[in-house]
């Protein structure tokens, strides 16, 4: 550890409200007895008020007024730190290990009291999400730091297509994490245009000596967002869809990715988006499929017609399976 870190490390030691002698600060810390004297003047040096009480039961202390201080946390913002790096960590966040350390000095210099709260705190929520390969997670670490640092990246990319892997030259300007998925967006030099990339489809990823000025005032959340929801570039005219259904099943669709940035108005037993064409052609029916009866379009008649024909490709999916199927044959 650096002397910076040593000096962190007393102040939270003497933050907990114990007073420890310099011994006991040399054995917590695995230093040297003639360190820890330096230490401490150098913090009493740079303005703070740590007191020497002599006596059998004495030793260094920080007077009140200081465990107050901007740079300390209280114990809400300790359970809401312990909880961040719960989140944090089931997303795939690439600096597992740094946060690990981060929340690990964060419950060492702390009283009993307050890690065993920080414990109980972690113990009370749980995320699930999709497991990250740890591959992925390298994968991040070199995109933000590129993204942080302006540096351009070579990477080899499947865009899922069943095509020939691309090597793309890449200005990343951040990552986003979106349903599970994380996504590099930034300016791909192949297809002289922004674009965003899933990072679980780059199989390698090699920085470059180029260095690149990412656009102020650029939001990769605000780019992904635009380029997820049908219609939101404004490049064609919406339709109107209104939909009528049981409040609990309309609930659950308006809470729905794509219907939750479409919605328009929403009133008893009714809802009403704003769609593009392409998109009820393509995807919505799909997405609206498993409501089955809970739910009833009642305009446009286009989006009725268009689940008619989705309803029956897939039975008629269902029932080609069972025309093939071969009788079970024994002997």
């Amino acid at each position: 550890m650096s002397k910076a870190d040593h000096m962190l490390s007393i102040l939270w030691l003497l933050r907990s409200g114990r007073r420890m002698t310099a011994k006991q600060l040399a054995n917590e810390l695995e230093i040297h007895l003639r360190t820890v004297y330096r230490y401490i003047d150098s913090l009493c040096a740079s303005g703070v008020p740590i007191i020497a009480d002599s006596g059998p039961n004495g030793g260094y202390r920080i007077l009140n007024r200081f465990t107050e201080s901007p740079l300390m946390f209280d114990m809400e913002e300790q359970k809401a730190l312990a909880h961040a790096s719960t989140f944090a960590h089931e997303t795939g966040y690439p600096f597992k290990d740094e946060l690990n350390r981060a929340i690990n000095k964060l419950k060492r210099y702390t009283n009993e009291e307050q890690l065993d709260q920080i414990e109980r705190h972690m113990e009370g929520i749980t995320i699930i999400n999709p497991p990250i390969e740890e591959m992925q997670r390298n994968w991040l670490r070199i995109l933000e730091d590129a993204a942080a640092g302006g540096r351009s990246v070579e990477i080899v990319y499947d865009n899922g297509k069943r095509e020939t892997p691309s090597i793309r030259e890449i200005d990343p300007y951040g990552i986003v994490h979106w349903k599970g998925s994380w996504y590099a967006v930034g300016y791909c030099n192949l297809r002289k245009a922004i674009r965003s990339l899933r990072v679980d489809r780059i199989s390698r990823i090699t920085l470059r000596d180029r260095y690149f000025e990412r656009p102020s005032e650029f939001s990769a959340k605000d780019f992904l967002l635009l380029n997820l929801l049908p219609g939101a570039s404004d490049s064609e005219s919406l339709l109107t869809v209104k939909i009528r259904g049981y409040e609990q099943a309309l609930d659950l669709l308006c809470q729905h990715w794509l219907f939750s940035h479409t919605l328009v108005e929403r009133k008893e037993g009714q809802a009403l988006f704003k769609l593009s064409l392409s998109s009820l052609e393509s995807y919505v029916p799909y997405f609206l499929l498993p409501y089955g009866k809970s739910l009833v379009i009642l305009e446009p008649d286009m989006l009725i017609e268009r689940l008619v024909e989705v309803s029956r490709d897939i039975a008629a999916h269902y029932e080609s399976m069972l025309s093939v199927r071969i009788p079970d044959s024994k002997g």
